[in-house]
């Protein structure tokens, strides 16, 4: 496949989402960032950052990469500066269908699902543009299914798994130009 955009990736919990994205198409980010002390994806291309990164630090290791990268975050668990949402091309996806749901802004919103006082009845994710407001950028891309759903476990796997098929949908158009 021809790779038409130099990827940055960024992580706080597992990196599962940027190992299963690398074995798909058989490549590895141009770099990967964790605010993890003992990171669980470290290749020659990866950076160790604080746990609150400042806009000097972020432009500072987005900057080794030149070209035009896309940038995307798998569990950032931070808020990105003004400055560099602006200067970079950033993208979110977040496990909560906010497009109807506003109320699932924000952290584990799989578990939100289950304590609305009405339940959703659908579920999915979204994958939007970055601003500093928190899972408020313009939507890209979505995906919903019914919500037949009885635990957030089960809701996590699911969400997982769409999560999974919307980077490479994305990574189809974005990154290879298809």
């Amino acid at each position: 496949m021809n790779i038409d955009r130099p990827w940055i990736a960024l992580y706080s919990h597992t990196g599962s989402e940027i190992r299963k994205l690398s074995q798909r198409f058989d490549r590895l980010p141009d770099l990967i960032v964790t605010n993890k002390s003992r990171p669980s994806i470290l290749t020659k291309h990866s950076v160790c950052t604080t746990s609150k990164p400042s806009t000097v630090d972020y432009r500072t290791i987005f900057d080794t990469i030149s070209g035009d990268p896309i940038i995307t975050l798998h569990g950032w668990m931070r808020i990105i500066p003004e400055e560099i949402c602006r200067e970079y091309d950033i993208y979110n996806l977040h496990p909560g269908l906010i497009t109807q749901y506003p109320e699932l802004k924000g952290k584990d919103p799989q578990d939100k699902v289950f304590t609305m006082p009405n339940s959703p009845s659908y579920v999915g994710c979204v994958i939007h543009k970055v601003i500093p407001e928190v899972d408020a950028g313009e939507v890209v891309m979505s995906t919903r299914v019914l919500n037949a759903y009885n635990s957030s476990n089960e809701l996590k796997r699911v969400l997982h798994d769409i999560a999974g098929n919307m980077w490479v949908d994305f990574f189809k158009k974005q990154l290879y130009n298809r």
